[in-house]
């Protein structure tokens, strides 16, 4: 596994995930959920890309349209795109997240999960629904391994209402 952070230049991959979700804007306090999501995939043997909206010594000092730049040229080369919202108001509200969210929703690529006690939610989790016809994974192991199948699978525009 390559972990590909936005410092750094953008990975072309045949097998990629990227890790979207919220970014926690304190890193010298509040430890990002990327860094777990980052140890089970390595743990499980993905031998692809992930692609982290983060740099790599998980600090934010971004300039913006770099930042986001790379983002969406990252978003657009993946496989497949994890969203993880562990949203626990007010610290992690993820008001770019949710704009991301909607942005690649219709994309086909989308795997959506979230803690079963994250805030401010609902609205995700009915559009999800809605356009694939799946709950929300609620576990981040669950959704990382259905990720690792998908990848694996070639298995990326899936579940897709028609």
């Amino acid at each position: 596994m390559v972990v590909n952070y936005s410092d750094q230049d953008i990975l072309k991959a045949d097998k990629s995930i990227y890790l979207a979700g919220p970014t926690p804007k304190d890193a010298d306090f509040i430890i990002s959920w990327r860094k777990m999501a980052c140890k089970l995939l390595e743990d499980k043997g993905f031998d692809g890309v992930v692609y982290v909206p983060e740099h790599s010594d998980w600090k934010n000092k971004y300039i913006y349209d770099e930042q986001v730049s790379w983002e969406m040229e990252a978003l657009g080369r993946a496989s497949i795109i994890v969203f993880w919202i562990p949203n626990k108001y007010p610290d992690k509200l993820g008001y770019a997240t949710n704009a991301e969210f909607g942005y690649w929703l219709k994309n086909g690529n989308i795997l959506y999960g979230r803690d079963k006690c994250s805030k401010k939610t609902k609205y995700l989790d009915w559009l999800y629904e809605l356009e694939y016809n799946i709950k929300p994974f609620d576990n981040m192991e669950d959704l990382l391994d259905e990720a690792i199948n998908k990848v694996n699978n070639n298995d990326f525009k899936f579940i897709k209402k028609m």
